[in-house]
C-alpha cells in the first residue's frame, strides 16, 4: 500500500513516462500537440484512465444539464459508425457513468482491464494501449466534431 505522498509521486512518474513514451512513437510524430484532449465541442473531452483495474481511453460527455448530456450522447451515436472505426470489437457505450465523485456523465470508452497501475511492470501494456486508442478515437473524433460545434 502507498501512503498519499508515495501515490501522487507514482502518478506524477507514470504520467511524465507516459508523455516520454508517446514522444518516441512513429504514428505520433511532427502532431503540433500530442493530444487535442479539449474537443471544443462544449461538455465534451477526451481522457485518459490509469487505474487498479486496467487502462481506459474515453470520450466523455459531462454537461451538468441532464437533458443536455443527454441530447449530445444522442447526437455521438449518430456517429457511431465513424467513431467506432479502427475499433473492430466497437466501444463501449454507458449512457449514466457515475464518477467517484458522484456526479453523472455518459462515456464512450475503450477499455484493457486486467492490468494495475501500481505496478511498474504494467506500465508498458498501459502505454501502448492509451497511446494507440487514444490516436484512433481522437482522429475519430476530430471527423466529426465540427458536426457537433453546430
Amino acid at each position: 500500500m502507498y501512503s498519499k505522498d508515495e501515490l501522487k509521486n507514482l502518478k506524477v512518474e507514470f504520467w511524465e513516462s507516459f508523455a516520454a513514451f508517446c514522444e518516441v512513437q512513429p504514428y505520433l510524430r511532427g502532431r503540433k500537440k500530442v493530444w487535442t484532449l479539449n474537443t471544443k465541442v462544449k461538455g465534451v473531452e477526451l481522457k485518459f484512465d490509469a487505474t487498479r483495474n486496467g487502462a481506459y481511453v474515453i470520450l466523455e460527455v459531462a454537461h451538468r444539464q441532464e437533458d443536455q448530456r443527454l441530447e449530445m450522447f444522442e447526437k455521438l451515436t449518430w456517429y457511431k459508425e465513424v467513431l467506432e472505426k479502427d475499433f473492430p470489437n466497437g466501444l463501449i457505450w454507458d449512457i449514466c457513468y457515475t464518477r467517484e465523485a458522484g456526479n453523472e456523465v455518459a462515456r464512450i470508452y475503450t477499455a484493457k482491464e486486467g492490468i494495475d497501475f501500481h505496478r511498474r511492470e504494467h506500465w508498458g501494456e498501459f502505454f501502448s494501449f492509451m497511446s494507440r486508442q487514444m490516436y484512433l478515437l481522437e482522429r475519430n473524433f476530430m471527423k466529426i466534431a465540427e458536426y457537433l460545434r453546430e
